[in-house]
């Protein structure tokens, strides 16, 4: 009889839910559902990079996307699933009260933004992620060591910390803080105690700043320095213990198992960040770098221990003990913008057809008529400048770029950063610039092999996993030529609900190892792609260009 397991990748804009066969890896059903409070804009503002979500979104979604996927499957599939896990993004934490609930699901609370899930880029916390770095160079104990030394304002407590301060009624009421990778498996066990929430390795280990050399979190006296509300709130969770995600964390709840039409001997996975997962879906091994590319990157190694020893690998965003494959050091960099790049510049170029074009066409076409021209052509914008801008030999780039439009995550973080452009003359036109945007983010990702390699990280192959949307032929050949280095594409878009899939089989016991199930579940690739000689040569010199101008942006405009 065939055992079926459920993977949730909850990323930036939605749930990808699969049902595969945990005996083949074969998918059998998948799911897509989006967040109905997030896609309106709802408790978001980017002008102050505030970037907040509902726990309610993730509850609808999840209850929704499960239903789905279990509606497509044959009869009696229902009944053999033996496991669930999920992936999220991260660090995205909440506040929550004495039960483990979000402050956000009390009433009083319900359209609060500081007292919803922090979402991985919001960027409120600057200035605090700056005072925890300044802390660290001078504790006894530098607690940013593992994290690339330089802690980052996307992070787990300058996030804490910025809420704390801003909205005294949240921190008056806040008796915990959770990650949503923990709060998910902790909602689906019935978990009714902030103190029994299991914690995720890693989500403590890259974010929190937990490491077993200092037996855990950081010390008590180091957040009483900090703001001593964190120090309360650090000592209400279980600062000496974070799990890896192939341990089962509990069962299906009664309530969750008649909500979901599953059964109460469900095993619930320990939760990890979903690019993690993503990297163990698409068949992560040691000297491989597997990039998730979404709206961000998210950049995932494997080393075995005696390759790293006590070397710290400076300027990326962590290395955790099992934060990917267990028994194996989990190496972790990333760019803050990828297909957010994309989406801004493909902003700049709708305004006439969002603005002016209706008034335009107002006495000579429906609305209907309107909105359906308008949708089409914004739809083709970037399908039309992908295939202009590939026309363009690498060696008539003239625009040069950076891809810091939302700060830099690797190498050594800096979150203020913006980005910049440069090269213009009167006969530049939009696939020009366009071909720049796609270069800078393949700049972006060779300064992060460049930083791994000078680490003593070696790379022999880099997989891409992701939005196939992104992961076009121009932009992967573009990536190929600047690193120099071959790129295999993942066989499936929903590479992070797979691994989260692969952790559900280790938790229910169908595997004894992480690997083991890889082998099996794993998907395969669809496409590889080789450094074309003849371009190496003239990105080669073009990155030095990149890396100048680079430093001219961080030294002179944004110091």
């Amino acid at each position: 009889m065939a055992r079926y397991v459920i993977g949730l990748d909850y990323g930036t804009d939605c749930v990808s839910t699969l049902v595969v066969n945990a005996d083949t890896g074969e998918c059998v059903a998948t799911s897509v559902k989006y967040f109905s409070r997030w896609k309106k804009g709802l408790y978001c503002n980017p002008k102050i990079n505030q970037w907040r979500q509902h726990p309610k979104d993730y509850l609808d979604a999840l209850e929704e996307s499960v239903k789905e996927v279990l509606s497509q499957c044959a009869s009696g599939v229902s009944e053999e699933v033996v496991g669930i896990a999920f992936g999220t993004t991260g660090s995205t934490p909440a506040f929550t009260d004495e039960t483990g609930t979000p402050l956000a699901m009390l009433p009083e609370f319900s359209d609060n933004p500081n007292a919803m899930f922090m979402l991985w880029k919001d960027h409120t916390a600057i200035m605090e992620a700056e005072e925890i770095n300044i802390l660290c160079k001078k504790w006894s104990v530098d607690y940013s060591k593992y994290v690339g030394g330089k802690y980052n304002a996307e992070w787990f407590w300058a996030k804490a910390m910025h809420v704390l301060r801003e909205d005294d009624s949240v921190a008056t009421k806040a008796y915990s803080i959770v990650e949503c990778c923990e709060w998910l498996p902790a909602v689906l066990t019935g978990v009714n105690d902030a103190k029994n929430v299991v914690h995720s390795r890693c989500a403590y280990g890259h974010k929190a700043m937990w490491n077993k050399e200092w037996g855990g979190l950081p010390s008590e006296d180091f957040f009483v320095v900090l703001d001593p509300r964190l120090a309360t709130l650090r000592s209400r969770l279980l600062t000496t213990k974070a799990e890896t995600a192939e341990k089962p964390v509990g069962t299906l709840c009664i309530e969750w198992a008649e909500r979901l039409g599953l059964s109460t001997d469900v095993v619930v996975a320990g939760g990890a960040y979903d690019c993690h997962m993503g990297a163990v879906g698409a068949g992560v091994k040691p000297n491989t770098l597997v990039r998730v590319i979404i709206n961000s990157t998210c950049d995932v190694m494997v080393a075995p221990y005696e390759q790293i020893g006590d070397k710290c690998v400076n300027g990326i965003c962590g290395q955790v003990d099992g934060s990917v494959i267990p028994g194996m050091l989990g190496l972790e960099a990333g760019q803050s913008c990828f297909g957010d790049v994309y989406a801004m510049f493909r902003r700049v170029l709708e305004f006439p057809l969002t603005h002016i074009l209706p008034k335009v066409l107002c006495d000579k076409l429906t609305q209907h008529e309107i909105t359906k021209i308008i949708d089409d052509a914004c739809s083709n914008i970037i399908v039309n400048l992908t295939k202009e801008a590939e026309k363009i030999p690498a060696s008539e780039s003239t625009i040069m770029a950076t891809d810091w439009i939302n700060g830099r995550r690797s190498p050594d973080a800096n979150p203020s950063l913006k980005g910049t452009m440069c090269g213009f003359t009167l006969d530049t036109n939009a696939p020009q610039i366009f071909r720049a945007i796609v270069e800078a983010t393949a700049y972006g990702t060779k300064a992060i092999v460049d930083r791994f390699e000078s680490e003593g990280i070696r790379i022999d192959e880099v997989i891409s996993i992701g939005s196939f949307l992104l992961m076009t032929p121009f932009v992967m050949q573009t990536m190929c030529d600047v690193i120099n280095k071959p790129i295999k594409i993942s066989n499936t878009d929903h590479a992070c609900a797979l691994g989260a899939a692969i952790f559900a089989a280790t938790a229910a016991g169908c595997y004894s190892k992480v690997e083991d199930a890889m082998q099996v579940m794993n998907n395969g690739f669809a496409k590889e792609y080789h450094p074309i000689a003849a371009n190496v040569d003239i990105y080669d010199k073009l990155y030095k260009r990149y890396v100048k101008i680079g430093e001219f942006t961080e030294k002179e405009l944004f110091h």
